[in-house]
């Protein structure tokens, strides 16, 4: 398809042709063939030009995972517009912060958050167009509504492939989460590792896969995008589900999957796996975050199919390198602690400090240049420049290359941590707390968990005379932030380290709960 598919939106305009009639989306009932998904790309992105919504809008999308977020995603790239994908699970507050700091004038929402947005509105008043993606409320129209009546001829607006296509936000280092700006160029580009095979080869026309990571990562919104980029099926499920994926897995036939490794265990402990038919799978990418040796091999026994890992970032467009099903052994191996080689296109530095490269073995902080690297942080050209020098893209993570250049994670430069896939910085969650009357000092590090690879943990230091139980102070932290970032444990001590400037040493803090492991991450 090089050559025909220029942008993200050629790609139901190709399928339409090719393969009018073969199921596009699959959600709760709903049958959308690539011909009719075409349309509605176009219904989407005429209803935007009418709004006002055109080139280099931002159009802001908070809801769970449905076929709606695939015709709102490209339909806003065929109107040359950008789709700002939202984490539903944030708190108010931060969900003001990211539709005002993308300067939204359109919010697409679920009607699980539209109670949520009534809250908030006040404080968003750039939001002049709300569209619900079930019934209408009040003075907001329904989706199906809002689309009635507009032409499902294609706008055919010039977009270029250096077109920003996706915002997705990080967390912030600093208390604020950035805007990670993918174009046209960089979607195609990470499509291409599907199309060339690096994740099985897949079936045009023939081929089912599960969609039920969330759609505001960068995983999940690509794995669906590889679907239908291939031309394959793909059955949306709402939200992780066990039950429910387990399910589809077996009824629909899936051929593949995207799991988080937290998800993973989830269905491999399910009573329910015991039953399931996994005869029909094919492969599973598995990502976002590091996973045990033990849970992967118990992965492969339980779903016997090949298993691939992506590593990579949301400002790298998502994986950037690929560990082979080849390099799965049953019995184990060290190769499987790795995270792979870098995919066709994608060079990998291990660099120290000064931006030296290191030898194999020895640890830096991982580098990439590829195709696959953003443009930049919206509006944060500071940030942007920190990121990417010298067309290299600064990861933040800390590792190493052996001799046959597999990648190693060892550690991380920042103090993120990543729990169930979701990225949590500290520093968040240190400002939030930082507010209760009776803590003094505060340090929150990731420690081991079996669940979820990294629990969140507060270190506090109470004010002379105050107290406060863990319960309270958890409590207190999500009416700031979001549940998953809050502590899941709180331990209390006099003092916290920190060498003679006062900088936090955070490593010293983490020994304890890391000791007898190989690495820092989990």
């Amino acid at each position: 398809m090089d050559g025909i598919i220029r942008t993200v939106g050629d790609i139901p305009r190709y399928h339409a042709q090719h393969r009018p009639a073969v199921a596009a989306l699959v959600f709760e009932g709903r049958r959308s063939t690539y011909a009719r998904w075409n349309e509605r790309c176009s219904q989407v992105a005429n209803a935007l030009i009418r709004d006002g919504a055109g080139p280099g809008a931002r159009v802001v999308f908070l809801a769970k995972n449905s076929d709606y977020y695939y015709e709102a995603y490209v339909g806003a790239t065929k109107a040359n517009a950008v789709l700002v994908a939202v984490n539903w699970r944030l708190a108010g507050p931060e969900v003001v912060y990211i539709v005002n700091d993308s300067e939204a004038e359109v919010l697409f929402v679920g009607s699980d958050f539209a109670g949520l947005i009534e809250q908030i509105l006040p404080e968003m008043p750039r939001i002049r167009r709300i569209v619900v993606l079930d019934e209408g409320r009040g003075d907001w129209i329904g989706y199906e509504d809002w689309l009635a009546g507009v032409p499902a001829t294609d706008p055919n607006l010039p977009t270029a492939a250096d077109d920003v296509a996706i915002q997705l936000y990080t967390s912030g280092t600093t208390g604020h989460p950035k805007g990670v700006m993918l174009t046209n160029a960089n979607v195609l580009e990470a499509m291409k590792a599907a199309e060339q095979g690096h994740y099985g080869a897949w079936t045009p026309g023939v081929d089912q896969l599960l969609m039920c990571m969330p759609n505001f990562h960068v995983a999940g919104s690509n794995w669906g995008m590889f679907g239908l980029s291939v031309g394959t099926t793909i059955h949306v499920v709402r939200e992780v589900d066990p039950v429910r994926i387990l399910d589809t897995i077996q009824r629909e036939r899936i051929d593949r999957a995207l799991f988080v490794p937290a998800v993973v265990m989830l269905l491999v402990q399910h009573p329910k796996a015991k039953d399931t038919d996994f005869g029909s799978l094919k492969t599973i990418l598995y990502g976002a975050s590091p996973i045990p040796l033990d849970l992967l091999r118990a992965g492969m026994q339980t779903f016997a199919c090949d298993f691939v890992q992506g590593y990579g970032l949301t400002e790298t467009c998502g994986a950037a390198i690929c560990l082979a099903p080849a390099d799965h052994d049953p019995e184990g191996s060290p190769r499987m602690r790795s995270c792979g080689r870098p995919l066709p296109g994608v060079e990998v530095r291990i660099v120290d400090p000064a931006g030296r490269d290191l030898p194999p073995g020895e640890v830096g902080e991982i580098v990439i240049r590829s195709g696959l690297n953003m443009i930049g942080y919206w509006g944060r050209p500071a940030d942007t420049e920190k990121t990417i020098r010298d067309g290299w893209l600064h990861t933040g993570d800390a590792g190493y290359r052996d001799a046959d250049g597999y990648v190693y994670i060892h550690d991380r430069v920042k103090d993120m941590i990543v729990s169930g896939a979701e990225n949590i910085y500290p520093a968040e969650v240190e400002s939030a707390l930082f507010g209760h009357p009776a803590i003094a000092d505060v340090a929150v590090i990731g420690v081991p968990d079996e669940k979820w690879g990294e629990a969140v943990k507060a270190v506090v230091v109470l004010k002379p005379g105050a107290a406060a139980d863990a319960a309270e102070i958890v409590a207190f932290a999500r009416t700031r932030i979001a549940a998953y970032k809050a502590p899941k444990t709180v331990d209390f001590v006099d003092v916290l380290p920190r060498n003679p400037s006062g900088k936090l040493l955070k490593r010293e803090l983490r020994k304890p709960y890391w000791e007898g492991r190989d690495r820092q991450v989990n």
